[in-house]
């Protein structure tokens, strides 16, 4: 399968490009900077004439795309202003999948966003753990993309049923070299608050992002993509009585299970998240 790739040179894009490699498959890096080489094009996503040339042809390096894993944006809310953020991402994702659908490309996986449950829980999540069951309560511009390009995928596969696009709401994104600061969290339980106390290890998001190249059928779906555990070393009984005590507890789990449920992609995509901060610290 080849996979054209974008946001390839950022934190998760990276991962993602070499674990996918490394399963197999063909990977052309699509992003505005990144290394020269026959698997690596340069691409302004706010710009549909490249996106569509980009993933139509370019020169010798392929002659067509099979698939296409969407992570090129602004990656979090803060780091430029709302109105850049919105500028950039919204016609990004809209000149991929539009493109996509006129080059008649029939599978995206691409990064949604944790935050679309409500991050930063300023207002309490409905129940914990939370899932993909309760809509959508964007919480920032970063957030409200996220949430619209969610609904533009809905209307795009009921206009094309046989178009089939997966929505990954990925976690916190971290890398081994980022465990190091993780014990320091338990002193203060309001400073992982924001997210449940959760995360994904990039090469586990690469995983789900492989499961969803494989088994996702047509239509749109959306999957929590977290770690199996949260971040912290105390137990989640002690952090909801602390933080979010009249949360309700929707069902039993682990003194360190994830509140971000990961029970529909382990289920529907077979996710098996391998990696923990706690194998390496």
């Amino acid at each position: 399968m080849r996979i054209a790739l974008t946001g390839s040179s950022g934190k998760l894009g990276s991962v993602v490009a070499r674990e996918l490699r490394a399963h197999g498959y063909e990977v052309i890096g699509m992003d505005v900077a990144g290394t020269r080489g026959p698997d690596f094009v340069q691409v302004d996503l706010t710009d549909y004439g490249q996106v569509v040339d980009a993933l139509g042809a370019v020169g010798d390096r392929h002659d067509g795309i099979d698939a296409v894993v969407h992570l090129g944006a602004i990656p979090a809310p803060g780091i430029r202003s709302d109105v850049a953020t919105f500028h950039n991402n919204m016609p990004a994702t809209f000149n991929v999948f539009w493109a996509a659908v006129r080059l008649g490309i029939r599978r995206v996986v691409y990064a949604s966003s944790e935050t679309v449950l409500g991050l930063p829980f300023d207002v309490p999540p409905p129940y914990v753990p939370v899932d993909e069951d309760y809509p959508a309560r964007p919480e920032s511009v970063y957030s409200l993309v996220k949430t619209l390009e969610e609904r533009m995928a809905t209307e795009l596969v009921r206009w094309h049923p046989d178009l089939s696009i997966t929505a990954l709401r990925f976690s916190n994104v971290m890398n081994p070299a980022d465990y190091a600061e993780f014990p320091d969290f338990d002193a203060d339980a309001l400073r992982r608050k924001w997210n449940l106390w959760g995360y994904i290890d990039a090469r586990d998001g690469a995983q789900a992002v492989e499961r969803a190249l494989e088994v996702a059928a047509p239509g749109f779906d959306t999957f929590i993509i977290a770690a199996a555990d949260t971040v912290m070393s105390r137990p989640n009984d002690e952090l909801l009585a602390e933080v979010f005590p009249d949360v309700p507890r929707a069902r039993e789990f682990g003194p360190n299970e994830t509140l971000l449920s990961i029970d529909k992609a382990r289920r529907v995509l077979g996710f098996d998240p391998q990696h923990s901060w706690r194998d390496e610290v």
